[in-house]
């Protein structure tokens, strides 16, 4: 199951269920050697330059699109509850992210939403940085990951 909302005017949401029990997808997020691994729209690599995973500490990271392009990224996370939680704060462009981990026996419902400022500013994110196909592709490729790992 996999569902976008587009429904909130300032709000980007996609829930999606993994097949993975929420400790291994918590570790997932919160592990720089498995993130860079999976994060990013398709054909996107990662380098991550620094991953204080506490309240108050900073991410910073570089995605290199597939046109040779780099995307720097800064956030700072506000909330850690362990494998219930992350919430943090990206800059330029600012939104909020909150992510939301659901165990589920074997499985862990997974639940993202990004948060703009405005409604332009979420117009301008999806519309001309497809953002929303974005963050879709950015599930498929934890989804296919988390399989990888799990068949090991």
């Amino acid at each position: 199951m996999e569902k976008t909302n587009h429904a909130e005017n300032k709000e980007l949401r996609s829930t999606k269920i993994f097949n993975a029990p929420a400790d291994i997808v918590w570790e997932v997020w919160t592990n720089p050697e498995h993130i860079t691994n999976w994060w990013g729209p398709n054909g996107f690599t990662n380098t991550i330059h620094k991953m204080d995973f506490e309240e108050n500490g900073e991410w910073n990271l570089t995605m290199h699109g597939p046109d040779g392009t780099n995307y720097p990224n800064r956030s700072i996370f506000k909330e850690i509850i362990p494998f219930k939680k992350i919430v943090f704060e990206h800059f330029n462009p600012h939104f909020i992210t909150t992510v939301l981990f659901k165990s589920k026996s074997k499985e862990t419902l997974l639940d993202w939403s990004l948060l703009f400022d405005s409604e332009e500013m979420h117009d301008i994110i999806v519309k001309a940085h497809k953002a929303d196909e974005g963050q879709k592709q950015n599930l498929e490729k934890l989804e296919k990951y988390l399989a990888e790992m799990l068949n090991k």
